[in-house]
């Protein structure tokens, strides 16, 4: 009896606080980025914009780079929460974008993503 108190405690704090952030893996982010290729490189634009220096970038502020009046407005700074939120549903994180991709619904996928958006767009790195 005692093992089941502890175990719903847990789970009503655990809930109650909500899920410990899901920590990403870069390898692994670097495979899913294949996914994004159709649409998206770092060092270029295509029919998105270029993900290098993507981390601490204001959105819909690539020079050159065409964006939807709703992704301009929206007043987004990327980084890794504003970044899980758009990825797991771009059209409902930005109503009005144009990125027609459904998102990325497996929390881990994302987290593994993010990480290595992260890594691969930091300060320092080469950018055109």
């Amino acid at each position: 009896m005692r093992a089941f108190i502890c175990l719903f405690f847990g789970a009503v704090v655990s809930g109650a606080l909500g899920a410990a952030p899901v920590r990403g893996d870069v390898v692994r982010g670097e495979q899913i980025y294949t996914r994004c290729f159709a649409c998206h490189a770092l060092e270029r634009d295509r029919a998105g914009p270029r993900h290098c220096g993507l981390f601490g970038r204001k959105a819909g502020t690539v020079a050159g780079f065409e964006y939807s009046s709703a992704m301009k407005k929206s007043g987004i700074v990327w980084n890794e929460k504003t970044l899980n939120l758009f990825l797991a549903n771009p059209a409902k994180a930005v109503p009005g974008t144009s990125m027609g991709y459904a998102g990325v619904t497996d929390a881990q996928e994302r987290a593994d993503l993010v990480a290595y958006l992260k890594q691969a767009s930091q300060p320092g790195k080469q950018c055109p």
